[in-house]
């Protein structure tokens, strides 16, 4: 049995006991996190939200939060004199996807 939910302005394709990673959601590590935007539910009977599936959760386990490589953003505009370096690193948390409840 598979799902589709949306976090983080995303849609991501979870399966029970899959480690997935998402945008930094506001939980301590090894709590317990529901997601209950759920877009669709697979397997034997599929049922599909419009927009989300009455009734239908994921819970997922909270195993670590990160930060992401370095990306450098680097602006430039020839013969202006002008040149801007920033650099950023987008936080994420890694969840382990526990149960599909539809």
């Amino acid at each position: 049995m598979y799902a589709i939910i949306e976090t983080g302005g995303k849609q991501v394709k979870v399966e029970e006991g899959q480690a997935i990673y998402v945008e930094k959601v506001a939980a301590d590590v090894d709590e317990t996190v529901t997601f209950d935007k759920v877009l669709f539910v697979g397997g034997e009977d599929v049922k599909v939200g419009s927009p989300y599936v009455d009734g239908a959760t994921v819970t997922a386990k909270v195993e670590k939060h990160g930060r992401q490589k370095k990306v450098t953003v680097f602006k430039f505009k020839a013969k202006k004199n002008y040149h801007r370096k920033q650099g950023h690193r987008q936080p994420y948390t890694k969840l382990v996807i526990e149960k599909i409840n539809n």
